[in-house]
């Protein structure tokens, strides 16, 4: 099976200090570049997370402290990383709840601007899940017949996802193969932050989907709680989070 691309697509898998899209930093990125006639092109690098990795994050990836030590801060290769990615679309397993949000606030902290927002984003795990169940090695195995060989290392990942996508468009008659269906396919619901703390509804109304103003619409709780946009901007939410919710209080203000 063959990619249907219009655009290049870029799998990649990241491996981090931990698990919180809002303080956890990478320490390796690895992304396999496929363009629509079928070349391919990879790069893996390790990165200097400026700060301590944790023992059970580093039994997890085999990566410490000392690894990285003389490895570029993620601000040193984020214009890099970001012409690598330009004007591709986006796949990974899990990408979207936490690879895409990570890799979205590391690009804010370096201060590189690349609007990931125009970008479709495909989470093979979404199509795993919807269609089996499973992890990533045992979608490897049910789906490739082989074992994932070094599993929870970027580069092993990245390989495997890219080949359990193309074995899942071989098994599932209806998957098209199609880079803006799949992306709409895996995705559980249309975020409007990489987050999900903001989602759209069937109207495409932004509103809140936590806390206690879940479901209800961001611009209507900005006009009635104006002191909710301060607590949110002061509070542990992503970067990305926080710019979304300014871009649609700035647009409330012009419309006024």
């Amino acid at each position: 099976m063959k990619l249907n691309l219009k655009n290049p697509i870029v799998f990649f898998d990241l491996e981090t200090t931990g698990t919180n899209i809002n303080t956890d930093r990478i320490v390796e990125i690895c992304y396999l570049k496929v363009y629509p006639n079928g070349n391919e092109e990879a790069k893996t690098m390790r990165i200097n997370p400026e700060m301590h990795i944790p023992a059970e994050a580093s039994a997890v990836h085999g990566i410490y402290d000392a690894d990285v030590a003389d490895c570029p801060t993620f601000k040193e290769v984020a214009r890099s990383i970001a012409n690598d990615i330009e004007g591709c679309d986006l796949a990974g397993f899990n990408s979207n709840r936490f690879d895409i949000p990570v890799l979205a606030e590391e690009f804010l902290r370096a201060n590189v601007d690349i609007d990931m927002s125009r970008r479709k984003f495909v989470d093979v795990q979404v199509i795993f899940h919807k269609m089996e169940q499973r992890t990533l090695s045992a979608a490897y195995k049910f789906y490739c017949g082989k074992n994932l060989e070094d599993a929870h290392t970027a580069e092993a990942d990245t390989r495997a996802t890219y080949e359990v996508l193309m074995s899942q468009l071989d098994r599932y008659p209806e998957l098209q193969n199609d880079i803006a269906f799949l992306a709409d396919f895996s995705s559980f619901n249309r975020n409007v932050d990489f987050a999900g703390r903001m989602v759209y509804d069937d109207n495409g109304v932004e509103v809140f989907n936590f806390g206690k103003y879940k479901g209800m619409s961001v611009s209507e709780v900005l006009k009635r709680d104006p002191g909710y946009y301060g607590w949110m901007l002061n509070s542990d939410f992503t970067l990305n989070t926080k710019a979304m919710l300014t871009k649609i209080r700035l647009r409330e203000m012009t419309q006024k």
